[in-house]
């Protein structure tokens, strides 16, 4: 079979297809026009509930989250890798329930990612750049591209959902610092202020105040090798790979709880919402 599709050329191919497509709408019963708008209709659907949750999972991320992603001098080595994680992996591992045990689709973790990627540079260009004027350095936004990728990998070796949270989730989170460390080891190098050892983060912060309340005043402490890594960030990333195992396995129940079908009995009051009449009243 593989060497006749091989084999045929391509004006036969589109006969074929052109055929499908033809039987497609002879079954569903809709004429040519109709079948455009049909189509027109899905991806209009496809594109507003992409665009309703890539705000979702943003607007998630920013209120669990908020200033440890919002502002490089924020991003310390310590607590940032623990919560960040922690928070993004949320999302991601439901829709990869829903893509997987659906569509057989193994791509959900990665869908999320990506969106939460695109949604998080539109706002910090709206946000950060035209509203306020800060530089694009004062926000670089963290991806988790990485460790969706695993996730969605382990999924396709492993096919099993426990095993994919203790090794995807647990990759996920403690890949999360190192691969974020490239787009921000420049912000992480010792610079002097004032007579005291400050990171280049530090001095962005310094530059560019922000307008607070107390509880937003972050402490700097004063600058040793623990303020630019050293293992401090390697135990919080392998703590946040621990804490997300039991995170993906909890937002894939949840997804897999939100996805199910619920169907009703088909009475009277059911038939009246979908405009048929009973055939009491017939």
């Amino acid at each position: 079979m593989a060497d006749i599709d091989a084999a045929a050329s391509p004006r036969e191919n589109t006969r074929f297809k052109d055929k499908k497509g033809e039987t497609v709408i002879s079954v569903s019963g809709l004429t040519p026009s109709a079948a455009r708008y049909s189509r027109l209709f899905d991806v209009l659907v496809v594109a507003a509930v992409v665009t309703i949750f890539a705000g979702a999972i943003h607007l998630h991320v920013m209120l669990t989250v908020g200033d440890w992603d919002m502002y490089v001098d924020w991003k310390d080595r310590q607590y940032w890798p623990l919560v960040m994680p922690v928070s993004m992996i949320m999302f991601p591992a439901a829709l990869q329930a829903i893509f997987w045990v659906n569509f057989r689709l193994p791509i959900g973790a990665t869908v999320g990612a990506t969106v939460l990627l695109i949604a998080t540079w539109i706002g910090r260009y709206a946000n950060w750049w035209i509203w306020t004027g800060f530089p694009f350095t004062e926000g670089v936004p963290s991806q988790a591209l990485a460790g969706a990728l695993l996730m969605d990998m382990t999924l396709i070796v492993l096919r099993n959902s426990l095993f994919t949270s203790i090794i995807g989730g647990f990759a996920f989170g403690f890949v999360f610092w190192p691969s974020n460390y490239s787009a921000l080891a420049p912000f992480y190098l010792p610079v002097e202020h004032q007579g005291m050892v400050a990171s280049l983060a530090d001095m962005i912060g310094y530059t560019f105040p922000r307008s607070n309340m107390p509880e937003y005043l972050r402490i700097i402490e004063r600058g040793t090798l623990r303020t630019f890594g050293s293992s401090v960030s390697w135990v919080s990333a392998a703590f946040a790979g621990f804490i997300c195992i039991f995170m993906h396995q909890l937002w894939w129940r949840l997804g897999l709880f939100a996805s199910q079908a619920t169907f009703l009995k088909n009475s009277d009051v059911v038939k009246s919402f979908m405009g048929i009449k009973s055939s009491v009243a017939s």
